[in-house]
């Protein structure tokens, strides 16, 4: 039988960092009484796009990650990669809501990482074909 148990965990942890970013969108809409969007507050849409910006690279990533675990890549890879790009999307996260959607160095360091992590595994996974 097929185990991913290393995908697994960093799908779990990401799953986790997603929510808890998830739950600072809620927590905006409901202490500024904003249904749906941002209501024009600029940091609803620092918070929103936080939470969207993990939804939009980490699946990629694990999905890649997924990949080279059934292809064979070794656990010590997989877990180098899986809490680079952890680390990558608690950084940009804090640092996005820290400098209120502009420069800090969270951010622009957690997008390099996030960058670097799904880079390094496309080309495993591309070169695992030969």
């Amino acid at each position: 039988m097929l185990s991913v148990k290393i995908t697994a965990l960093y799908a779990g942890l990401s799953a986790l960092l997603i929510l808890a970013l998830a739950y600072r969108v809620v927590a905006f809409r409901r202490g500024n009484k904003v249904g749906v969007g941002t209501g024009g507050h600029h940091f609803g849409e620092v918070v929103v796009r936080a939470h969207a910006n993990a939804v939009e690279y980490v699946p990629l990533a694990l999905i890649l990650m997924l990949i080279a675990e059934i292809n064979g890549l070794s656990a010590v890879w997989l877990h180098c990669l899986g809490g680079a790009l952890l680390l990558a999307r608690a950084l940009h996260a804090v640092g996005f809501i820290a400098g209120k959607g502009g420069y800090h160095f969270g951010r622009f360091t957690g997008t390099a990482l996030s960058w670097l992590v799904i880079l390094v595994l496309a080309v495993i996974d591309i070169l695992s074909i030969f």
